[in-house]
């Protein structure tokens, strides 16, 4: 696990050696086992290693072809690199056993045409010194991140944006990015809280050639090609195979090795088959609070004790807020998950024992594990398969029922649903602020530099992109894309990384993704129970209890904490004359809503969160540049 910076000029003159030096060690943390730096006129290159396989020196990036024309600084692990040296077109004498020098090699084979070969998670740089141009490309899923900006100085790229910040005055805000994080708790893909600056979307590829960027898909899964019908066996059987499979290519490593085991299905599963394969007792990291509803370390005690591992646990209490200012940093955006926090100390546990873990991470999204996936009958009623004459037929009568909580008031509700795209529905289930929250809650100023930019909106788009037909294949193709990579993959990443620790997630091998998303919606969710194939293939393996068992997630007793212990932090940060400066929120409705909702009134801890994270980030990366 690495991390990469670098910048191309648009008009040949000379690079900053020393900028791109700076961009390099803003990401020590990622890769602190090595450096390098490659300056060569228009073009810089840096690299951070945290070394996985071959600790040699042969493996020091950036990395050229014989010829020295070439180029490559790379961050991830490629886990079929070992059979993909058999599809180079001609032989190689290869100086180390690194993934990186055969991806190397497959570029001057195939050129770009060698992404959809790869298989595992990566951020590349590639320098084309032949063709004079940058290729820049992300893995299937997104577990690798990559930014980037591009303007009449050239390209410069990195793989956080701490790095991109040093490049001269810190760029504004960018109000649609609070907008929708507000919505979402994280900044959708391909926008950054910055003006200028983006993300490069998780399967695709960047081409920076003569000053001009080009962006393409190279891969996206698709939920409309099915296999013909097959019998639960088979399946179950296909399932166990490839997940076993994956397991098997990320255990390779020349580092000490574990998982995360949180105590739910998917993270049980994988240190399941890790015991299976290795024969050993693995090492198993665990976090749990003392609040018992959100406490899972007495199931992955007991996945520990059945499987032998090597266990160690540590719980959270309510001072860890003092490390949110700290998080601030490690994020660089604002970001709003609160399971960030037990996330960091696993990460910084696990990193005492072992560089590499591997984790759960995808299953509920391949499988439909989260409780929002279950489905109602007036959910697949909704715009998009309701006839339009019906629509119609329903609109007028439906103007004259009544609101509230009465008999006629929720034959509304649900016709409202009914009636509105799925879509729309959808987001009042996810989002963080709704809509009429938000405009309660904003000044005239900033609701007019937001005006008709509708988080309802992007979600629609990303429901007309989805390649399904059925309504719990498009929900599972929207999560795939959007909370997947900008909200989990980014929570896990970062946290790992800040303590030099590499993660690995089975469940987001993308010939996995691939045959589950092939597979009918009644081999995922049946009766109401999310993960049907997982659960059914493990049954017998892991506990019954833990199988059976409601989904409780990796969450974090905010509420709590925020109306209790931490009260005063959450009242005095919120409601400081800063905060109700930033010119984002009307004072009166900011400090209604905060002394409401301590009282007790409706939710608090995920809203109040949010609001916490954008100013505790407003501090650090607006402040204090400022000053």
């Amino acid at each position: 696990m690495c991390g990469i910076a670098g910048h191309v000029t648009a008009d040949h003159r000379p690079v900053d050696a020393r900028l791109v030096a700076a961009m390099g060690d803003s990401l020590r943390h990622r890769g602190p086992d090595d450096q390098g730096l490659y300056i060569n006129g228009s073009v810089g290159l840096a690299h951070r290693r945290l070394s996985i396989l071959d600790l040699s020196p042969a493996g020091r990036q950036p990395m050229f072809n014989d010829a020295g024309t070439i180029g490559i600084a790379f961050n991830g692990e490629i886990y079929n690199y070992e059979e993909l040296r058999g599809r180079l077109r001609s032989p190689r004498a290869f100086r180390s056993r690194t993934d990186t020098e055969v991806l190397l090699a497959l570029y001057e084979d195939y050129g770009v045409e060698c992404l959809p070969l790869l298989r595992g998670m990566f951020a590349v740089a590639i320098w084309d010194e032949p063709r004079r141009r940058l290729v820049l490309a992300r893995d299937r899923l997104g577990k690798k991140p990559l930014f980037y900006s591009a303007d009449h100085r050239g390209l410069r790229f990195a793989s956080e944006l701490k790095a991109l910040l040093l490049d001269g005055p810190a760029p504004s805000v960018d109000p649609l990015a609070v907008h929708h994080y507000l919505t979402f708790q994280y900044v959708p893909t391909p926008r950054t809280i910055f003006h200028g600056l983006r993300k490069l979307p998780p399967g695709h590829v960047l081409v920076y050639e003569q000053g001009k960027v080009s962006e393409s898909a190279y891969w996206s899964p698709r939920y409309d090609e099915k296999q013909a019908e097959r019998s639960e066996a088979d399946c179950k059987e296909e399932f166990l195979a490839l997940l076993t499979e994956s397991v098997k290519l990320r255990l390779a490593s020349d580092v000490p090795l574990g998982a995360f085991l949180s105590g739910g299905a998917d993270s049980s599963t994988v240190v399941a088959i890790m015991s299976r394969l290795t024969g050993q007792p693995i090492k198993t990291f665990s976090i749990g609070f003392k609040e018992t509803g959100f406490n899972e370390l007495p199931y992955a005690r007991e996945v520990a004790a059945r499987f032998g591992t090597e266990h160690h646990e540590f719980i959270v209490e309510p001072s860890a807020l003092d490390i949110l200012p700290k998080l601030v940093r490690v994020y660089d955006e604002p970001f709003a998950d609160a399971s960030a926090i037990p996330t960091y100390y696993v990460s910084q546990l696990s990193r005492q024992f072992v560089t590499v873990a591997l984790n759960g991470d995808g299953g509920d999204e391949l499988l439909a594990g989260y409780p929002r996936y279950h489905l109602t009958p007036f959910d697949r009623m909704s715009a998009r398969y309701l006839p339009a004459s019906i629509r119609e037929r329903l609109a007028g009568p439906l103007a004259h029922l009544p609101f509230g909580a009465s008999g006629l008031g929720r034959v509304r509700n649900r016709l409202e649903r009914a009636l509105a795209p799925f879509s729309r529905t959808y987001l009042t289930r996810i989002a963080y602020f709704l809509p009429e929250e938000k405009r309660q809650l904003y000044t005239s100023d900033f609701r007019d530099s937001v005006r008709g930019q509708d988080s309802f909106a992007l979600l629609d788009g990303w429901f007309e992109q989805a390649q399904a037909s059925d309504l719990l294949d498009q929900v599972v193709s929207v999560d795939t894309r959007s909370y997947l990579p900008d909200d989990l993959l980014v929570k896990v990443d970062r946290a790992t990384m800040a303590h030099g620790l590499e993660a690995r997630s089975p469940f987001l091998d993308h010939r996995l993704v691939e045959f589950c998303a092939s597979l009918p919606a009644h081999m995922k969710v049946r009766a109401g129970q999310g993960k049907y194939l997982l659960k059914a293939a493990m049954r017998g393996t892991l506990p019954d209890r833990l199988l059976d068992r409601e989904k409780m997630g990796f969450a974090v007793p905010l509420d709590r904490w925020f109306r209790e212990e931490c009260r005063e932090f959450v009242h005095d940060t919120l409601l400081s004359a800063r905060a109700l400066q930033r010119g984002y929120f009307e004072p009166v409705q900011l400090r209604a809503m905060v002394e409401q909702r301590q009282g007790g009134q409706g939710g608090y801890g995920a809203c109040a969160y949010a609001l916490l994270m954008l100013e505790l980030w407003h501090r650090e990366y607006v402040d204090r540049r400022a000053a």
